[in-house]
């Protein structure tokens, strides 16, 4: 409709928020969209093909994690914990118990510490080589797919002999592991191991210095460190936009602290620098696994402790935290004495590493968008707990 002026207003249906916008345009990127990593929607404001806003909108996908956490004892509570984020099981798991041993003081065995540390970095590298192949198919690169998940395989083959499972592990115990590991399984991983790391260059010059994947990443959803460190990015997103941390390193916990473990940064913290951190920490952690069993050889004994039937952590509140793959996660337990939490909080990588899309989209392309939502490395469960 024109008025006496000659301007012309365009309103938008957006279901229950349909405003008057001028020309601008209101469009919504999911919550049902391959490229979101779960059920995430974004609202967009659009002008032509620039973005103007954007709003992370979550929740279509709540688990509910937390408040279930209150009602299961404290071995079950680990099923919950490894779930939020189904590509880093093992290490979610692994942050749970850590939270309940050290409210307990229990301190596990240095056999299941060296084998948690080298499963950890398992998982790690499991997570990384999805994003690899999956990122790349975002935007329009199929081939990098196969490549990782082809070494996916090899490494879950070792993970699923020792757990039982391919995607939700439940190897961790409170007080250490689930059981020992069969016979020669380290040999079998380092096996892995170096297979992985002879054909990951396949992988690596196949994607990394491409043209068309270099036009579309360098230079493209800039994030500052500043910006970073205000959001509370971590991990991969924060450590490429130069912010140089990692619980590993800068506060040891399972056996990291008589390792030397290479903190991988970049400083352009454009897509392409994002994805290339994820891409030289595989190998970072590949070096790191072939220590730890290295080390598990040279140690025998048991990989858990002896439990009463009712596991109870005494009164009193704690907080663990771990380098996950996806970023740092946070275990804020309390506990009134009974078998089962009074309250666990979880802080999770991906929903500080999302929000700052809100700040990242705004003028933008909508060609890029798919790019920046895909160099975020989120898991959308690991958001709507």
């Amino acid at each position: 409709m024109a008025d006496a002026g000659g301007t012309r207003e365009l309103t938008v249906g957006a279901g229950a928020g349909a405003q008057q916008l001028g020309t601008d345009m209101v469009l919504n990127i999911g919550p049902q969209h391959p490229s979101t990593h779960g059920v995430l929607r974004l609202k967009l404001v659009l002008d032509g093909e620039k973005v103007l806003s954007a709003e992370p909108v979550v929740g279509y996908m709540h688990r509910g994690a937390e408040k279930l956490f209150e009602v299961r004892d404290y071995r079950q509570i680990l099923v919950l914990a490894n779930r939020h984020d189904w590509l880093s099981a093992f290490s979610n798991e692994l942050g749970a118990a850590m939270a309940v041993e050290r409210l307990m003081g229990l301190e596990v065995p240095e056999r299941a510490v060296w084998l948690r540390t080298a499963m950890a970095e398992l998982n790690r590298i499991l997570n990384h080589l999805m994003f690899l192949g999956s990122y790349p198919l975002e935007i329009g690169a199929i081939t990098p797919m196969f490549f990782a998940f082809r070494e996916r395989e090899v490494l879950q083959a070792v993970m699923e002999e020792a757990t039982g499972g391919r995607m939700h592990y439940m190897f961790n115990r409170i007080g250490g592991l689930k059981e020992e590991v069969p016979a020669g399984w380290t040999r079998r991983a380092r096996e892995a191991v170096d297979l992985v790391e002879s054909r990951m260059p396949a992988l690596d010059d196949l994607i990394r210095r491409n043209d068309i994947f270099l036009a579309r990443t360098v230079g493209v959803g800039v994030l500052s460190a500043a910006d970073a460190a205000a959001y509370g990015a971590s991990g991969p997103v924060g450590r490429a936009s130069g912010l140089d941390f990692d619980l590993r390193r800068d506060e040891p916990y399972l056996a990291y602290g008589e390792l030397d473990v290479p903190v991988v940064t970049r400083t352009a913290g454009d897509c392409h620098a994002r994805f290339e951190v994820l891409l030289d920490q595989v190998y970072a952690s590949l070096r790191l696994v072939r220590t730890c069993l290295d080390r598990v050889d040279r140690i025998t004994g048991p990989v858990n402790v002896r439990l009463p039937k009712v596991v109870k952590a005494p009164e009193g509140h704690t907080y663990a935290w771990t380098e996950n793959p996806l970023g740092v996660n946070g275990y804020y337990l309390v506990s009134r004495g009974d078998k089962t939490p009074w309250r666990m909080k979880l802080r999770t990588a991906s929903y500080a590493n999302v929000q700052a899309l809100s700040t990242l989209l705004p003028g933008t392309l909508v060609p890029d968008l798919i790019a920046i939502l895909g160099s975020m490395f989120f898991v959308v469960g690991d958001i709507d707990k």
